[in-house]
């Protein structure tokens, strides 16, 4: 058997010692193997058991509770580790009776080869006993208001702290309830949480409310409260304690941030300066003040790009020019208003002037006189309106973003009893501030979007006409304004021989530069148009052209390549004489064709790529459109619609113009109106004609045999088919046209030879020959003998040119019909 360490045996009991001494501790020493090698007096006196009948035993005996092997392993191997345990366990008495001790195990150590553990035990401490003078000192002077409520819930004791929260005496609260001395403090309600203390035994902890108080009635505090039951020995719920914090500044920070991260998701919903304005007002009455006004300088509500006020440009105007932007008041109908939404106003407090504007800061006023004679003076009916309506406090805060002033926003109070003051500014600062970015960007994005819109409707054309081969409606929807303005372009050229040009293109992308885009390519359209170039021809040099802007642009660093890529477009001519309508597509939607019967389809026409991509060829396509057929060009806006499915969007346009009415430009607004009913992301343009032919009688064909002798006869033939017209006064004009251009064909040009003459809203002279050399206007010298025949034509002629054809060329010649020529009834009448 081990011995024990020597004086652990002979150790003497300790006398009682104060509540934190631990000199009186049972202790023993026990072996790695769980033998005790040392017991204390204290031990014994703890367990009962002597030092002879425990020292040599296992220390499992001792124990009255079941052996944790698990649990036994992690103490040893913490203390093994350097570190102490500690805990309760159960142990038992000689007498056989169960204690519950506090036990404690020491880091191992060695005694001799043995690795031993210091155990000490003691029995829970006593509660700590205070004096009632103590206790009431420390209750009485707490600073956290407390007050014992009997079941009834009337007063039994409160501190001092409570009764100066309250500003109700002590001895006017016993006995009494809360309800009946502080209604003003949710009386009602705190009681019925007290009720549920009660009822349930559990506490309530940091209820926090609002209200009035005695103490301070001029202004509201916040309180947080936590209520719990009180027991007596038996654990018979006795009463209810509660205890009240005054947490107003904590309150007040926690509604400054709520109303800062509201007034984010409230505030610049719209990119709509007035609409922007008008959500700031709208958000601050009634909780932070009873009226607003929200005044801009004219420049910011301005969509014609004037300038803004840079707060770093120098000294403001004296009397700056501001608009009543938004206004709001608790009370109906804002009758504090001294100017309406709209109205000019030049109001600024006193005694400051517009410098308040760019540089100063929020101004307060926690007091308003309205006696004040600069007042007064200075605006004597907003002096009178706030006499009449009790206004007392105001805050005026300057309007700024991104280094520029933009107006004024002032709040008020009148039936709000409370001041402003210093954190009201703070707050006031930061609403005003995030609206003013939320203004600003409204203001730039406004402007943008009015430049874009004007600078398309500039570019697209003011009037169209078709002359007389085709009747003409158009319709041009802009996007959503949350969209921006599209690139979608339309035009109507005439060309030669009665023959008109359509034209309709989108630019992919939003805003400005979408619409110069499509300037660009409308005014290259009509300079390839007046060129006479065939529909395929014409896409392909405009392919070039996007393609080198596209190019110019990305040296100069202005543009990425792609600004010009995705551009689509379709370009048709139509011929009122043969009724062929030729044209051809660069990645765009298919024309739509209704014929007279009402039968819709979609022509098939090669569908080449979008303008910009290069490298791939355009292909023509070729119809036949009968007399009064409806032909419709369109954007992709149309059809796409909110469910962007293309086919279906086709045919819902199909199935609206099949059910055609009279009008055309009524047609053409209903289609749009059916078909997109709603503002979408895109632009819409649609493009409608109603075709007509030339009849017989106004077209005149002849052979021209290659005899120079020929020329006399074809002048004599053309004489009399202008006459034959009413057109006499323009008989000696053709003929000297006549006569040089079929002169110049049989002496220069191929075979076969012909003659054309066609009346429609002008008079047209066509010689068509098989040979593809143009010819040359030419400024013969006096001594030449020739040479002047192209340029007398142009001399008489109000234009002439040159079309190549799949068979040769057509020089071709127009004159102007007088206002009132003497036509004939059949065929059509001249356009107004």
């Amino acid at each position: 058997m081990e011995s024990a360490p020597e004086g652990f045996a002979a150790a003497t009991p300790p006398g009682p010692g104060d509540l934190l001494d631990a000199s009186s501790d049972a202790a023993a020493v026990i072996s790695e193997r769980g033998v005790v090698v040392g017991w204390t007096r204290s031990a014994e006196a703890l367990l009962g058991h002597a030092a002879r009948d425990v020292v040599g035993a296992s220390a499992a005996r001792l124990l009255a509770m079941p052996g944790d092997p698990a649990r036994l392993a992690g103490v040893v191997e913490r203390c093994r580790a350097g570190n102490g345990w500690s805990g309760q366990i159960a142990v038992r008495h000689r007498d056989g009776r169960s204690l519950d001790v506090q036990l404690r195990v020491s880091a191992s150590f060695r005694i001799g080869d043995s690795e031993c553990f210091l155990v000490s035990a003691r029995e829970p401490r006593q509660r700590w006993s205070m004096g009632l003078s103590v206790l009431d000192g420390f209750l009485t002077r707490s600073p956290v208001g407390m007050a014992v409520m009997d079941t009834d819930l009337r007063y039994v004791w409160l501190n001092d702290t409570l009764e100066r929260l309250g500003g109700v005496p002590r001895d006017e609260r016993l006995g009494r309830r809360l309800s009946e001395l502080l209604p003003g403090l949710e009386g009602q309600t705190l009681e019925s949480l007290m009720r549920t203390v009660l009822a349930t035994g559990l506490p309530v902890t940091d209820h926090e409310y609002t209200g009035w108080s005695w103490a301070d009635p001029h202004r509201r505090h916040a309180y947080s409260a936590s209520f719990f039951p009180l027991v007596d020995a038996a654990d018979a719920i006795t009463g209810v304690c509660y205890m009240v914090q005054d947490v107003t500044e904590r309150w007040n920070t926690r509604q400054l941030l709520t109303m800062v991260n509201e007034a984010g998701t409230s505030i610049g919903t719209t990119l709509d300066v007035m609409r922007t304005a008008q959500e700031l007002a709208d958000f601050v009455v009634p909780r932070f003040a009873d009226f607003v006004i929200i005044d801009l300088l004219e420049p910011v509500l301005s969509t014609e790009g004037h300038g803004t006020w840079l707060t770093d440009a120098g000294p403001a105007p004296a009397r700056p020019v501001m608009r009543r932007a938004a206004q709001r008041s608790v009370r109906e109908g804002t009758p504090e208003a001294v100017v309406m939404i709209g109205g000019r106003v030049d109001f600024i407090p006193p005694p400051h002037d517009s410098n308040l504007l760019t540089e100063g800061e929020p101004l307060l006023i926690p007091v308003l006189d309205p006696s004040d004679e600069q007042w007064a003076t200075r605006d004597p009916v907003r002096t009178k309106r706030m006499r009449e309506y009790g206004m007392h406090s105001l805050i005026a805060v300057p309007m700024r973003a991104r280094n520029t002033a933009l107006g004024l926003a002032t709040f008020v109070r009148s039936l709000n009893p409370v001041s402003f003051g210093p954190d009201d500014v703070l707050l006031a600062r930061e609403l005003v501030a995030r609206a003013a970015v939320c203004v600003d960007n409204a203001r730039r994005y406004t402007r943008e979007h009015t430049a874009a819109i004007t600078l398309q409707r500039s570019l697209l054309p003011p009037a169209l006409s078709g002359g007389t081969a085709l009747e003409v409606a158009s319709s041009y929807l802009p996007a959503d304004p949350s969209g921006g303005v599209g690139g979608d372009w339309f035009d109507v050229i005439p060309l030669s021989g009665a023959r008109v040009g359509l034209v309709i293109g989108d630019v992919v992308g939003h805003g400005i530069g979408a619409a110069a885009s499509m300037g660009r390519l409308r005014t290259a359209v009509q300079t390839l148009a007046v060129m006479e170039m065939p529909p395929d021809d014409l896409l392909a040099h405009l392919d070039d052209l996007v393609l080198r802007l596209s190019d110019e642009e990305a040296v100069a660093g202005t543009a990425a390549r792609s600004t010009f890529i995705g551009a689509t477009c379709l370009y048709a001519v139509y011929d009122p004489v043969s009724r062929r309508c030729a044209m051809a597509r660069a990645g765009h939607p298919p024309p739509v064709v209704v014929a007279p019967d009402g039968h819709a389809y979609f022509p098939e026409i090669p569908a080449g790529p979008p303008l910009g991509l290069g490298g791939m060829a355009f292909e023509s396509g070729e119809i036949e459109l009968a007399e009064d057929s409806l032909f419709g060009l369109y954007t992709n806006g149309l059809i796409e619609g909110g469910d962007h499915d293309v086919e279906r969007g086709m045919a819902r346009l199909g199935e609206v113009l099949a059910g055609r009415g009279d009008d055309l430009d009524t047609l053409c607004t209903s289609v749009v109106r059916q078909l997109v009913p709603v503002p979408q992301p895109d632009d819409i343009a649609l493009l409608l004609t109603r075709t007509h032919t030339l009849g017989a009688d106004q077209v005149a064909s002849w052979e021209v045999p290659p005899d120079p002798a020929a020329v006399a006869t074809l002048r004599a033939l053309a004489t009399r088919q202008v006459e034959d017209w009413g057109l006499a006064e323009l008989a000696m004009t053709t003929e000297l046209v006549v006569s040089e251009l079929v002169t110049n064909a049989i002496r220069y040009a191929a075979t076969p030879i012909r003659l054309r003459l066609l009346r429609d809203s002008r008079l047209t002279c066509e010689v068509h020959d098989a040979s593809s050399t143009a010819p040359r206007l030419r400024h013969a010298r006096s001594t030449d003998e020739g040479g002047r025949g192209l340029f007398l034509v142009a001399q008489l002629a109000q234009r002439w040119g040159a079309r190549y054809t799949g068979d040769g060329k057509i020089i071709w010649a127009d004159q102007e019909i007088p206002p009132n020529p003497d036509l004939p009834s059949s065929g059509l009448q001249h356009p107004d």
